[in-house]
């Protein structure tokens, strides 16, 4: 009798195939956490009156946007349009570079700066798609699976899950061992791009930085001798910084970062990380930018340090500095010349409008956790003039 496990060994991680779709979206139509968040989010009115009428509706409009959808690809086409059309509503602008140093032939590593949970990689995929590109598999972790609907619509869209509730040292070894095969298949055996952020969870203070246990766990699945550098290049590892205006989550942010600077921790509350998915879907985003660094190599990759400092120097360079980015580092820090010569380069239209939004936003939130939402936006400019220093 075969064994399941030999035949698929990354079964419980993986993205959905084709095969699987059919059931997987008759799976979400019926799911009635699924309908009743739909129902709050589009129609709250009618959550509080008539919820199983609401619910009803609910079903009926998914079975309707589901009909003829049997290919990933083809809820692929769906999503990027509703993406498309969402993004017109929420952001000023929306900005791509770097995709014509790239071969659309090849796959690729994406290794992104992670601001926000759902639109970093939502928004690369969408760059791609729309420059001819073929979407990538997303690394996801599985503390945003909380539910079932939400594993579902993940993997139906070509996420695959990191493991992070593992205790025992042998079951996170062979957690991380799986998670790095995967992605080299992935990229070297089967041609699919992947992204994966360059930490673990976002980096809510503005600061990017790349964690070298990402890069080490990308190298267990090297061949036995095989340098590191040669492991990570067989990857073809691309930085891409994803520069928003506006972070939709801000607030929260800052909330939860002085929970831990007065209180020493901070504790969500049930599926708040679904919450801030939303927030951050919904949420106006001002002007946004997605850039495609060129393919990391030689002397860049000869260790994980040297690896992480090469990422980091990429998407900071990379990195589209807007005029909150100035107003908070002048608050923050007073004046600078250095600063003041960087925004004298970069200063376009609708900077002073878009300083007073930064304002308004900024008085909002209570006093005490100002600084840190300052920090925030200020952060990228001071890493980025320290780098040019």
């Amino acid at each position: 009798m075969s064994d399941p496990v030999r035949l698929d060994p990354f079964a419980d991680i993986r993205p959905y195939r084709d095969d699987e779709v059919a059931e997987v979206l008759a799976r979400l139509i019926r799911d009635r956490e699924f309908a009743d968040l739909l129902l709050r989010m589009r129609m709250p009115g009618l959550a509080r009156r008539w919820p199983g009428l609401g619910r009803r509706l609910a079903r009926l409009a998914l079975a309707r946007r589901f009909r003829g959808i049997s290919t990933v690809a083809g809820f692929q086409e769906l999503v990027g349009a509703l993406l498309q059309s969402h993004m017109r509503r929420v952001t000023t602008s929306l900005e791509v570079s770097g995709l014509q140093a790239l071969d659309k032939s090849r796959a690729y590593l994406f290794i992104g700066n992670h601001r926000d949970i759902a639109m970093d990689p939502a928004l690369v995929n969408l760059m791609l798609y729309d420059n001819g590109f073929d979407t990538v598999r997303i690394a996801i972790g599985d503390n945003l699976l909380s539910k079932g609907f939400a594993s579902d619509l993940m993997r139906i869209n070509k996420s695959f899950i990191v493991r992070r509730g593992m205790t025992g040292r042998r079951e996170k070894l062979n957690a991380l061992q799986q998670l790095s095969a995967y992605i080299r298949a992935s990229v070297t055996e089967e041609g699919c791009s992947v992204w994966i952020a360059q930490r673990e969870g976002r980096a809510k203070d503005g600061v990017d930085a790349t964690e070298t246990a990402i890069l080490k766990m990308l190298a267990l699945s090297r061949a036995p001798g095989q340098e590191f550098a040669a492991a990570l290049a067989e990857l073809r590892p691309v930085p891409v910084a994803i520069s928003y205006e506006f972070d939709p989550c801000d607030a929260d942010k800052a909330r939860e970062l002085h929970a831990l600077r007065t209180q020493g921790a901070y504790h969500k509350s049930e599926h708040e990380d679904l919450q801030s998915i939303y927030r951050g879907i919904a949420g106006d985003k001002g002007r946004v930018r997605v850039a495609f660094a060129a393919p990391l190599g030689g002397a860049d990759l000869a260790s994980p340090e040297a690896a992480a400092a090469a990422v980091d120097s990429a998407i900071l360079r990379e990195y589209r500095l807007f005029a909150t980015h100035f107003a908070a580092h002048a608050l923050l820090f007073g004046p600078d010349p250095r600063a003041d010569r960087l925004r004298a380069e970069l200063a376009e239209p609708g900077w002073a409008d878009s300083e007073r939004r930064f304002q308004a936003r900024l008085a909002a939130v209570p006093e005490a956790e100002r600084d840190l939402l300052l920090a925030m936006y200020a952060n990228p400019l001071r890493r980025r003039l320290a780098l040019e220093a």
